[in-house]
């Protein structure tokens, strides 16, 4: 009941004066960066994420719009057949900013992720990590399973949520 009001209540915030001036704080801050607690509660609590030792959460932000594609001999090529712009990567930006976290924090291991603003220019993400390593996950009948070797590094196979949305893997 509690994270049913949550829910409601953020929506009426994404409109507020209060949320453009949170917005403004976090486009000083860094790309990837650890925060205490999670902004949006209940969305953090639904993807796996407790109150205790080991959970740690990461704001991370995210250029949004198409990539640019690297340009290697330029002579003698015609601008637009060079395939540099209307590239756009197999990859959510959801996805990229998961793997920007667990390149920042190599002993943390990504968890899931969900959305929590955007401007014109840029995309912010909560990136939910587990400390695999503490006795406390490795014991937990819930979240134990991430301590064990065949999920290490799972982002980067597209293992996560975000991930398996990308590679099609969800009917």
């Amino acid at each position: 009941m509690l994270y049913k009001h949550l829910r409601k209540i953020w929506k009426e915030v994404l409109h507020s004066p209060l949320f453009k001036k949170r917005l403004k704080i976090w486009r000083k801050e860094e790309a990837v960066k650890r925060i205490e607690k999670p902004t949006r509660l209940d969305r953090a609590r639904a993807l796996g994420y407790k109150a205790k030792k080991g959970f740690v959460i990461v704001r991370v932000r995210v250029k949004k719009g198409g990539r640019k594609r690297r340009i290697y001999g330029r002579k003698g090529r015609k601008p637009s057949k060079m395939g540099v712009v209307k590239y756009t990567p197999k990859k959510s930006l959801r996805w990229i900013a998961e793997e920007k976290a667990q390149r920042k924090f190599p002993n943390l291991e990504v968890l899931n992720s969900y959305w929590v603003g955007e401007d014109g220019k840029y995309k912010w993400f909560e990136v939910i990590m587990v400390d695999k390593n503490l006795p406390d996950i490795k014991k937990d009948k819930n979240i134990g399973w991430i301590a064990e070797k065949q999920h290490r590094r799972r982002v980067f196979r597209g293992l996560t949520s975000a991930g398996k949305k990308a590679r099609g893997l969800r009917s």
